[in-house]
């Protein structure tokens, strides 16, 4: 059985069939043949049309393998020795050229054998010099990797090349991705699109992935997230778990489907379960939030960590800020600044505004305002706007660094430009205030802070009242300044309660109201507001101005 697999696998004599190949082999590897325990844990790891992916799978029929050393091996072995000892100028069968390619995936791998770079070369390059497509693909494989042979990209152009010409399969996707990253060949968008669309209709998960993620770019072809969905799900289908998180991914967010959040979590979850570790970061993330699954904090955590564990930036940063604030685990700040650092040094941005705030509050770390600095300015050189508006701050008040307002107003536009509300606003109040050698800027002043007031920013809302209010910077609308500290003083603001209660004192922008502005006023003076506290005396001490609306009495509340 596993001998006629090998041939309906390598086309041996009868028509190529990878399905019924598949089947033989299952069935002589149960009865613990070599031969079909090692070519499907080949099948099992890469996939090929028809044949689906399974690396929890790969790795047991692996052990398999492994347990029964190269015994395992020797029908191959066997065939490549007697090849070897027979007339060298004899043609040789494509039964032994197969087996030398089959050999050659063995080396490569470590199954069977020791893993021995230089020997699987030296098997696919005889595969390939007697005419083996896929002999020649794998073989441009190790030129493009320095895989066993001194590395030449353009070599494994041209190999990736003549295997495509005759049909090869992984070789087209592995010649689209040639073009798509300009290895070996100059970049070229569209002929890389081509190629996977080629592929990809013949059945290569690893090109119906790749052609998905360019429609859903627009890269080398137009935009249509409808039809990244639709090869994402082929690839998906064959059990290739990169496409099973892009499709998850798809399904939470309501690209180019019908958002679904149960269903995308299932697919985070297929991929997860094969060891992808950015489905395993995305799985930790819906766990952590309940989305598509029911929310489990520590199972979240154990998601993450197995992700980490693989070395996944975003899950050491993930996993660090679970440690940090005991989410599904209990606080460890010190492991939660050590895994921000192994995330950090990735290059993950978010890590490095983490793991530069933990040396500035000292979270794990001692305080170290220089160190502070050092990170967030690369996080913030990496186009985290959060970064860009901290270190704005940072050249604002000279923390771990000289003051300089000029840099400071550069890192300000820079997160401004990405939408970041915190960063409008601290340009906007420089621009207003005009302080440190800055000239005024009142219209850009305003401009930036109707912006992010419009975000819902209560401070930006407060400042935007009080420049409409007086007309600064923008003309006078005490109508407009009244809705705005209203937006405001719900969202918290004290400053903007207090303002509210003058509004209702004094009639600006509404009906004068004592008994509303006595509520604003009540209420900042309990956050501690002093002025809120004085005006409030002031009109309690006055029943007079409120027509009795004290005769049973009035308690201030404590401040």
């Amino acid at each position: 059985q596993a001998i006629l697999a090998f041939c309906y696998e390598f086309a041996l004599g009868v028509e190529c069939d990878n399905k019924l190949a598949e089947t033989l082999y299952i069935s002589a590897a149960m009865k613990g043949n070599g031969l079909a325990c090692t070519r499907l844990s080949f099948l099992r790891r890469y996939g090929r049309p028809n044949v689906k992916i399974d690396r929890v799978e790969a790795e047991e029929w692996i052990r398999r393998v492994n347990e029964m050393g190269p015994a395992a091996i020797e029908w191959i072995l066997k065939n490549v020795e007697e090849a070897a000892a027979g007339d060298g100028d004899a043609v040789v069968p494509a039964s032994v050229v197969a087996a030398h390619y089959a050999l050659g995936v063995c080396y490569h791998d470590g199954i069977g054998v020791e893993q021995d770079a230089e020997k699987a070369v030296y098997h696919y390059r005889i595969a390939a010099e007697n005419g083996q497509a896929r002999g020649k693909g794998i073989l441009a494989f190790c030129y493009g990797d320095g895989f066993g042979v001194e590395k030449s990209e353009e070599l494994a152009f041209l190999l990736y090349l003549e295997a495509s010409s005759e049909g090869e399969l992984v070789s087209m996707y592995n010649l689209a991705h040639c073009f798509e990253e300009g290895i070996g060949v100059e970049k070229d968008l569209e002929e890389a699109a081509a190629w996977y669309q080629k592929a990809a209709g013949l059945g290569s998960c690893y090109a119906q992935n790749s052609l998905g993620f360019m429609y859903e770019e627009g890269v080398g072809v137009d935009k249509n997230e409808a039809k990244a969905v639709y090869w994402y799900k082929l690839s998906a289908d064959q059990g290739y778990p990169w496409a099973q998180c892009n499709l998850g991914f798809c399904l939470q967010n309501g690209l180019g489907i019908e958002q679904n959040e149960q269903l995308g979590s299932y697919w985070y979850q297929m991929a997860a379960l094969q060891g992808h570790s950015r489905a395993q970061h995305n799985l930790g993330h819906a766990y952590q939030y309940g989305v598509g699954v029911e929310k489990d904090e520590a199972m979240a955590v154990e998601w993450y960590r197995r992700s980490a564990a693989a070395g996944n930036a975003f899950a050491l940063h993930s996993l660090g800020y679970c440690y940090q604030h005991g989410i599904g685990c209990d606080v460890d700040e010190e492991k939660a600044a050590k895994l921000y650092s192994e995330s950090a040094l990735y290059g993950h941005s978010p890590a490095q505004l983490s793991l530069g705030c933990c040396y500035r509050n000292g979270v794990g770390v001692e305080v170290d305002e220089h160190l502070a600095f050092k990170w967030i300015k690369l996080s913030a050189k990496g186009g985290n706007d959060l970064a860009q508006n901290t270190l704005g701050h940072l050249y604002e008040d000279g923390i771990g660094t000289r003051k300089n307002i000029k840099k400071a107003i550069f890192w300000y536009k820079e997160s401004s430009e990405q939408g970041n509300a915190w960063a409008m606003t601290n340009l906007a109040l420089i621009y207003s205030e005009g302080n440190n050698g800055v000239k005024p800027k009142l219209k850009e002043a305003v401009r930036l802070l109707r912006m992010a007031a419009e975000q819902d920013h209560v401070r930006a809302q407060a400042k935007l009242a009080q420049c409409l209010l007086n007309g600064v910077g923008c003309p006078e609308s005490k109508e407009e300044a009244f809705e705005w500290f209203t937006q405001a003083a719900d969202g918290g603001s004290v400053a903007a309660m207090f303002a509210l209660g003058q509004c209702f004192e004094n009639g600006d922008g509404c009906n004068q109201d004592l008994r509303k502005a006595i509520d604003c006023y009540s209420k900042a003076a309990s956050w501690g507001d002093e002025k809120a506290s004085d005006r409030l005396i002031a009109l309690v001490a006055n029943p007079s101005v409120l027509d009795g609306m004290f005769e049973h009495g009035y308690i201030a509340p404590a401040a």
